[in-house]
């Protein structure tokens, strides 16, 4: 009987993450920056949702999703920043291997939801722009839940099998990873057993809930822009088109940084670099997000004028 080579190998218990070791003399002004990107980001989109939950002019579709998207943010990077800080200023790189693929998972599945939300929100805008008058009575509160409940449980389902794919895998070391989180490509670099299976379903998935978001993004402006084209008016257009120019802001950006990471050639690019580029969408992304739906939307900035104009309760009376 042959023996797998990987059963006569020590099985690790714990990954190294060197984060930006090869640049360990700037560790301080790393900490800080990424330190109060953290901040801003958690805070900026804590605003959105208080905005959004103590404003009732907002208690709309559109925004109900952007609570939505605004708690995944606060989830998605904190599942890596603090950690990444870690890793930075205490040395602490070593994460056990369920600890690192339970980041691994939530990083995914994260990911994954946001895909699927950002093309509910394209659908809304859709239907706000090309079926204004029907749009009161398709968009409803109901339909609004389902949408976004089924758009966390599809992709939290879709990256479990991954997930249980890569923890059935067998790590014999190294156990170092070159990255500053858990990403799926590193991880199965270091297991010692034949790892197609897991890279093929990994790959099947993720394609499904990057490509098909994007493919109704597309669909979804592409009818909004027919219907703006086609309103007489200069003033109507531009009116229509403030009503979906954050969202497309923000999906430009999400899939921009997407796309310039995993489009990197491997051998041509150093893993200096690739990491510069996963900074794009671990915290660039997540920190634009509040700043773009804030800037450009007056919605945002009445409630928030609204919320400074009242006085505490204690002030009264």
């Amino acid at each position: 009987m042959v023996i797998p080579p990987w059963e006569n190998q020590t099985t690790i218990a714990e990954f190294v993450l060197r984060g930006f070791s090869s640049i360990r003399q700037l560790n301080i002004f790393l900490f800080m920056t990424f330190l109060v990107f953290y901040i801003l980001i958690v805070s900026g989109n804590i605003l959105i949702v208080l905005l959004v939950f103590f404003s009732h002019h907002l208690h709309t579709p559109m925004y109900f999703f952007l609570v939505n998207l605004s708690f995944l943010e606060i989830w998605y990077t904190s599942n890596i920043i603090p950690k990444m800080l870690l890793i930075i200023i205490a040395e602490q790189k070593t994460i056990s291997v369920a600890g690192c693929l339970a980041q691994f998972y939530f990083f995914g599945s994260l990911a994954a939801t946001e895909c699927l939300l950002l093309a509910v929100m394209s659908y809304d805008r859709y239907l706000a722009i090309c079926q204004p008058l029907h749009y009161p009575i398709l968009m409803t509160r109901p339909l609004c839940i389902k949408l976004a409940s089924s758009s966390w449980l599809c992709c939290f389902l879709l990256t479990a099998i991954t997930m249980v794919l890569l923890s059935r895998l067998t790590f014999c070391g190294p156990n170092e990873i070159d990255h500053f989180f858990c990403d799926f490509t590193p991880l199965v670099h270091l297991s010692c057993m034949d790892t197609s299976l897991t890279e093929t379903i990994a790959y099947a998935t993720s394609s499904a809930v990057t490509l098909v978001p994007f493919l109704l993004i597309t669909a979804s402006y592409s009818c909004i822009l027919v219907a703006i084209l086609r309103i007489p008016s200069g003033t109507g257009r531009r009116k229509a088109f403030s009503t979906c120019s954050s969202h497309l802001t923000v999906v430009t950006v999400f899939y921009g940084t997407l796309i310039a990471t995993y489009l990197v050639p491997s051998a041509n690019s150093s893993q200096l670099l690739r990491k510069g580029f996963s900074l794009l969408y671990t915290i660039l992304t997540p920190m634009f997000n509040p700043i773009i739906y804030s800037l450009r939307n007056r919605d945002i900035h009445e409630a928030l004028k609204m919320c400074l104009s009242k006085k505490p309760s204690f002030l009264l009376g």
